[in-house]
């Protein structure tokens, strides 16, 4: 599998792929950060682009983020 592009819906996530390919049996993984600074309940959606058979994946995050407790 070769991972060519990862595209996030929003600058506030950032991701981290694999540039080498991935051989069969082996494992990798894809890294979404979102910026945490931004309070309350998100979704957003990440679009995986490869050689594989469904070339283009689209996966979806969601989450909430709270303040810290004091």
């Amino acid at each position: 599998l070769i991972i060519t592009k990862v595209k996030t819906s929003c600058g506030c996530t950032v991701p981290s792929y694999p540039k080498d390919p991935i051989a069969p049996g082996e494992q990798a993984q894809l890294e979404i950060h979102y910026d945490t600074k931004r309070l309350g309940s998100f979704s957003k959606t990440v679009t995986v682009f490869s050689n594989a058979n469904e070339a283009k994946k689209v996966l979806k995050i969601t989450g909430t983020v709270v303040a810290p407790s004091k």
